[in-house]
């Protein structure tokens, strides 16, 4: 019996999790809840509907919940508003993706196409490991982060919580990128990147606010 899967987001990130429920044939897309529809209705075999109803769709179908946000404080906000206990969240990879049975994946975390998942690292909740991004032994990964594809963290590497690491990003091993940080596309991360911050270029820096 295949379980309903209800994602939580329409636009662009929920397209790619929508492709990700289909590649595993014990799951079902069953709809999609975005503040866009101001009321449920059905159409050609899925549900629609505002946010706010997820916990009906819990109780009346059995569904499972993906937030499909790709942005992480907004990912965060709708996770901390709804407020539904972890076990209603379901945790998707992508067939094609390579995941070590001594890793860990919290609940609400999604796994792209030909992502790699080494052995013992530790991924938190509601997390994004995007196409092809690699995430060597030994990680530990906070809540809401976004590996975005084709980056890659060495070993042994921390990425707090809702920090970014941006597209085709390199962090060499046992660095750490503090909270809510993000990382810029193409950078490689040789030293510890500080809570709240942005770094860009190679090897990555901090960038400075303009006066």
């Amino acid at each position: 019996m295949s379980r309903k899967v209800m994602i939580i987001g329409h636009g662009g990130h929920s397209k790619v999790i929508t492709d990700v429920i289909k590649s595993n044939p014990h799951l079902e897309l069953a709809g999609y809840l975005d503040d866009k529809y101001d009321q449920i209705i059905y159409r050609n075999g899925l549900y629609y509907g505002p946010v706010l109803v997820a916990s009906q769709f819990i109780k009346r179908l059995s569904v499972r919940l993906i937030i499909g946000i790709g942005n992480n404080e907004v990912r965060q906000k709708v996770a901390h508003k709804l407020n539904i206990p972890s076990e209603f969240y379901m945790t998707v990879a992508h067939r094609s993706a390579v995941i070590s049975s001594s890793a860990s994946i919290g609940s609400g975390t999604v796994v792209m196409a030909n992502a790699v998942i080494n052995a013992d690292s530790q991924v938190g909740s509601h997390c994004i490991i995007n196409t092809c991004a690699v995430v060597e032994h030994d990680n530990v990964l906070g809540d809401f982060v976004h590996i975005s594809p084709n980056a890659t963290l060495a070993g042994a590497v921390k990425i707090n919580e809702g920090a970014h690491v941006g597209a085709g990003v390199t962090v060499i091993p046992g660095m750490e990128v503090g909270e809510w940080s993000v990382i810029g596309a193409g950078a490689t991360v040789i030293t510890n990147i500080p809570s709240q911050c942005t770094a860009v270029g190679v090897p990555a820096k901090m960038k400075v606010k303009e006066l």
